[in-house]
């Protein structure tokens, strides 16, 4: 989503006669950069950090002319420094997508506002912003690389980045790609499970773009929806597995309690229909048999927000609740990112592992990177767009059938919308 909570505060918002108590906690959060790791020993509990890097990785400089293929990396951004934090909140608390305020044109710039000092704070303790351009453009280049030389028939491909919140924002490609005469546009979203909240809010950003434009003559357009079940995310994620599992002695092994973590979500979205959790759980069963089931397992949900009922078991309770059983090693694992972010670096790293770790007492506590750069990763990205290229429907079924119990018209009318751009040829 990626949005969480921290303790929760009473605010107390008032425009004339309406004056609203509010408990409202957050946590936000974008992708970072890829992990330096090492371990921490404190107090005889064992605990992997995986802190951001300021040498993110540094991708070329695109020089493509006249791409025939452009392929766009939708995802929800973050802030690159600590004073860009304030208008990336900004553009989340006002986006009904994402959340859903009482009086949300003047609340949400008022939380922004307040909640801008504790979050550039929590950035600074990551190394000083979001790298996730970097990332970005870096896996983008390694994309394009191998697209060209696999399917010259529709090279030369050109990566854009779409972010959400933050630079560079989606409007602003889409202008970018409209100079550039594509021929084809894939719209690949890098959330590998559909959330109405992220994906949906992004594709609903492109269909507002254009609601009141003309839509560029001559560009053949495509929607990468969700991969939650490509084989090779669940290879990445298992390598990742693997690569902790090595660090514990062997007479632990086989006891270490692997804990897939993934951003909760309230449960009316759940009862909605969101397609989400059943997503989640789909990817950990793929990874899970890539490892042959040899650990136990759990899927945990992290980053609760406010007071009303949310996806559990939380991964904060479940880690008390298996040390209460007398369970001391653990894995966590982050199933729904592509990219280390606030939520890993933060939360899992420093909150859990290390303090919450302390506090418990476990013995070992490890944390799986992202899936960042790894070569299976880019393997993967590289087969979905190639396949999707060659013989994938332009826009999936699902994608254009809304919850069982949506109410949202923007979103009716923006996978109509959709559905009529993908059929032009």
């Amino acid at each position: 989503m990626k949005l969480g909570l921290d303790s929760s505060e009473s605010h107390e918002f008032t425009s004339g006669k309406l004056s609203l108590i509010y408990h409202i906690s957050w946590r936000y959060s974008c992708l970072c950069p890829p992990p330096d790791t090492h371990v921490t020993v404190v107090s005889g509990v064992q605990c992997t950090r995986h802190l951001s890097s300021a040498a993110a990785p540094q991708p070329a400089v695109q020089n493509v002319k006249d791409p025939k293929t452009g392929i766009v990396l939708i995802n929800m951004g973050g802030p690159g420094t600590i004073d860009e934090v304030h208008d990336y909140l900004l553009k989340i608390m006002t986006d009904r997508d994402m959340i859903q305020l009482p009086v949300q044109s003047q609340l949400g710039p008022y939380i922004a506002r307040r909640r801008t000092p504790e979050v550039q704070k929590k950035y600074s303790e990551i190394g000083g912003g979001s790298p996730i351009l970097k990332w970005t453009k870096r896996q983008g280049e390694l994309l394009c690389e191998k697209l060209d030389f696999l399917s010259p028939e529709t090279a030369p491909h050109k990566y854009y980045v779409a972010f959400r919140y933050a630079n560079p924002l989606t409007d602003v490609t889409l202008e970018e790609m409209e100079k550039d005469g594509l021929e084809r546009a894939v719209l690949f979203s890098q959330y590998p499970q559909y959330c109405c909240s992220t994906t949906g809010s992004s594709f609903n950003a492109i269909y507002k773009y254009y609601k009141d434009r003309k839509v560029p003559p001559g560009i053949k357009w495509s929607i990468i929806d969700r991969w939650s079940t490509h084989p090779l995310l669940a290879k990445t994620i298992a390598e990742r597995i693997r690569t902790e599992l090595k660090e514990f002695p062997e007479s632990i092994k086989k006891d270490v309690i692997i804990m897939f973590t993934a951003h909760s979500i309230p449960l009316k979205v759940v009862n909605r229909g969101d397609a989400y959790p059943s997503e989640v759980g789909a990817t950990v069963q793929l990874v899970m048999k890539e490892l042959g089931y040899c650990n136990p397992y759990s899927l945990v949900w992290q980053s609760k927000v406010g007071p009303l009922p949310w996806l559990g078991p939380f991964t904060d309770e479940s880690l008390k609740g298996y040390v209460k059983q007398g369970k001391k090693n653990f894995i966590l694992v982050p199933v729904a990112f592509v990219n280390e972010h606030i939520e890993t670096l933060h939360e899992l790293d420093i909150e859990y592992c290390h303090d919450l770790g302390k506090e418990l007492g476990v013995e070992n506590i490890r944390r799986a990177a992202a899936p960042n750069d790894h070569p299976i990763f880019i393997d993967g990205l590289t087969d979905i767009v190639l396949n999707h290229l060659k013989s994938g429907p332009r826009i999936s079924p699902k994608f254009l059938t809304r919850c069982p119990h949506c109410t949202n018209t923007r979103c009716e009318m923006s996978k109509s919308w959709f559905a009529q751009l993908c059929s032009q040829q």
